[in-house]
């Protein structure tokens, strides 16, 4: 093949030489596939950092107990498939694994949704309804976001965690449950603690193993190497061969992926779909700064703070402010109206306001 191509490209037909150098780039992503397989897949994780081989280690030594855990990571990092290895890995992988979104689900329904309820003991509860902790007797449940769970009911929380027994809601029975829980945040429970957003014993109750998901920057060449196992699974998924170019993989190495994980997946598909045979990565794929300074409330977002300039008006500071949080949340607004203290209607009426002045301005 190297023969081939070192032909083709000296008789200087370009179009012979393009084919045959992604035949050789087709032929390099399958020794990948087969490297990928045998050096770097652990579970349902991917990745041959030394970070990720530490955080293999770390899981392959809790999976086989019992043992409570709580993993901490910026959000897309893969904290739910580092708690799916964990189940794996277990003597519990024959029963199920459910995963649960604590933030996800309203204040005045999780309750139910944790614990299940009897048939009649609120309006709407037509049938008995068993819950999450009942489901997954016998296997893994994975809390994820685990701060955000209304404070009132991690009291209930904590103790089925001492007597792996509860209630349902409207129930008189005690029921029994075998899970094992694994609970998950992506900030700092310390200073979880500090806001009263969580209880302490229940964070130190969920931390008898606490397990720490390496961010993508702290992961050496992991991104070019998911970006190629992500573009693998594209090619199957749709029948294509695309190959990514050689200067894609530059690009997604030098980009800041504050978004992790996810957010190098979502680039990465935006480019196969709108490549032809190669896939390249521009800022019309979404691909973020590579200098680390670019952020959605303008030039003066480093990623965690914003300049204000003296003298500028109060209505710039709150669009500045907004702008940037947002971007910080990684454009999850109900998350952002948290932070920034506003109801999340209040969050989407300035939004509305801002779109309306660049269409106006030309901002």
């Amino acid at each position: 093949m190297s023969q081939i191509v070192e032909s083709d490209h000296a008789s200087g037909h370009p179009r012979v030489a393009r084919r045959n150098g992604k035949l050789l780039q087709l032929r390099t992503l399958v020794q990948t596939r087969e490297t990928v397989s045998a050096q770097s897949r652990f579970g349902s994780l991917l990745g041959a950092s030394s970070a990720m081989k530490s955080l293999y280690e770390t899981i392959a030594r809790v999976a086989p107990t019992n043992t409570t855990v709580l993993i901490v990571g910026e959000s897309g990092t893969g904290k739910e498939l580092v708690a799916r290895t964990i189940h794996e890995k277990s003597s519990r992988r024959g029963g199920p694994f459910l995963a649960v979104n604590c933030g996800a689900i309203p204040a005045n329904l999780i309750e139910a949704e944790l614990f299940g309820h009897e048939r009649g003991s609120f309006t709407g509860a037509t049938r008995l309804h068993k819950g999450y902790f009942e489901r997954a007797n016998g296997g893994t449940l994975f809390l994820d976001e685990i701060i955000e769970m209304p404070i009132e009911l991690q009291v209930r929380l904590l103790r089925v965690l001492e007597t792996g027994r509860f209630f349902r809601v409207g129930g008189t029975g005690e029921i029994p449950t075998d899970v094992r829980i694994v609970a998950a945040t992506n900030r700092d429970p310390r200073q979880a603690i500090a806001e009263g957003r969580v209880r302490e014993d229940l964070v130190y109750r969920l931390s008898s193993f606490p397990i720490r998901v390496p961010a993508l920057r702290e992961r050496d060449e992991d991104s070019v190497l998911l970006a190629r196992v992500f573009i693998e699974e594209l090619n199957d998924e749709y029948g294509a061969d695309k190959v990514l170019s050689a200067a894609a993989e530059e690009r997604i190495r030098t980009a800041v992926w504050r978004g992790n994980v996810r957010e190098l997946r979502n680039v990465v598909q935006r480019a196969f779909i709108l490549a032809d045979d190669w896939v390249e990565i521009d800022d019309a794929c979404g691909l973020p700064a590579t200098d680390g300074t670019r952020g959605f409330g303008g030039d003066d977002f480093d990623g965690t703070r914003i300049t204000i300039q003296v003298g500028a008006t109060l209505a710039e500071i709150e669009r500045q402010t907004i702008l940037s949080t947002l971007r910080f949340c990684r454009e999850n607004k109900r998350e952002a109206a948290r932070m920034l203290g506003i109801s999340l209607k209040t969050l989407y009426t300035r939004l509305a306001l801002y779109r309306g002045l660049e269409n106006a301005t030309g901002r």
